[in-house]
């Protein structure tokens, strides 16, 4: 792995990523898994969490700043703030329960109400993918939806800590390229290369768990009259 590129403390990119999901699927979970490496068990509502963690992202020394938030309906009048300081989303829901997938409707029309922006960084996210045997929702349901989105969809365990780190650097990674691709546009010339405008979405498994999102990434042109 190549080393990071040093940079000084107030140059470092941030990434403002935001937690959101129904009560007990386990964004807490996910987001201690990443920043700690530690399994927390035992479900404590949250109210808002924030976290920064300073990680390597493709040789580059960046910082994560993580808003985990509350899954509860009585803290739904707040999102709004929450949600407008994020710049990427991790929309979480559980693999067990059929309700919590229901609910990501609400969170990502709620999202798209706030930022006015359909192309905000956004992944969808199955958590507890080691309780398969309990599983309510398929992949496929979950796997359509994110189509239906035009986003990636991810299966997660922070238990075991599947596909934990990838979900985090994933949308990190979108997020930086929104932010390219919004400072190209003001710079003024003609033309101006945008990426990703489209993927080539695939069903794959990522070390045994469902990823969405692989294939190819295009490059395209725009000319600005």
């Amino acid at each position: 792995m190549a080393a990071a590129k040093p940079k000084g403390q107030n140059s470092l990119a941030l990434h403002k990523v935001i937690m959101v999901g129904s009560g007990g699927v386990g964004k807490s979970a996910l987001t201690l898994q990443f920043m700690y490496d530690e399994f927390v068990e035992d479900y404590e509502p949250t109210k808002a969490d924030s976290y920064r963690k300073k990680v390597v992202l493709d040789g580059e020394e960046v910082q994560i700043d993580i808003l985990d938030t509350a899954g509860q309906e009585d803290y739904a009048a707040i999102r709004d703030n929450y949600f407008r300081s994020g710049e990427g989303f991790l929309c979480v829901f559980s693999i067990t329960e059929l309700e919590s997938f229901a609910a990501t409707v609400d969170f990502r029309e709620q999202i798209l109400r706030v930022k006015e922006d359909e192309n905000v960084p956004f992944l969808l996210v199955g958590n507890k993918s080691d309780l398969d045997d309990r599983r309510q929702v398929s992949a496929d349901e979950a796997k359509a939806r994110a189509e239906q989105w035009g986003v990636c969809y991810v299966e997660t365990s922070a238990k075991t800590r599947a596909n934990v780190d990838k979900v985090f650097f994933d949308l990190m990674r979108e997020s930086g390229r929104g932010k390219w691709r919004t400072a190209k546009r003001r710079t003024g010339r003609r033309k101006v290369k945008v990426w990703p405008r489209e993927f080539e979405r695939d069903a794959v498994f990522y070390s045994g768990h469902l990823t969405m999102c692989q294939g190819v990434v295009r490059w395209h042109v725009i000319h600005h009259l």
